[in-house]
C-alpha cells in the first residue's frame, strides 16, 4: 500500500449533514450511522462546523437523548417496526 492510500472509508460530500439531520429527527443511531460517524471522525479535512455536529451527536448519545439501535439502517428498522 502506498503512503497516500487511506486505510479508512471516505466520507461522501453532504453525508455528515444528512446523517445529522436523520439522527436528530429520529433520535436513533443505526449501525450504518455509527460507521458514518467513524469515517467522519477520521477525516482530517472536516470543517469546525462538521466537527461540532459530530460532537453534538456524541454528547446527545452520552446523555441518553439518542438511542443506539442494532439495525443496519433506519428505513429497515422503521419497516420492520411497522410490520
Amino acid at each position: 500500500m502506498n503512503s497516500t492510500a487511506r486505510a479508512f472509508p471516505l466520507l461522501l460530500p453532504g453525508a455528515l449533514s444528512d446523517l445529522f439531520a436523520q439522527v436528530s429527527q429520529t433520535g436513533q443511531i443505526t449501525v450504518a450511522d455509527r460507521y458514518g460517524l467513524m469515517a467522519a471522525i477520521l477525516d482530517e479535512s472536516l470543517s469546525e462546523e462538521e466537527r461540532a455536529s459530530i460532537d453534538r451527536i456524541l454528547r446527545a448519545t452520552r446523555q441518553g437523548r439518542m438511542q443506539m439501535i442494532d439495525e443496519l439502517s433506519f428505513l429497515y428498522a422503521k419497516k420492520r417496526f411497522l410490520c
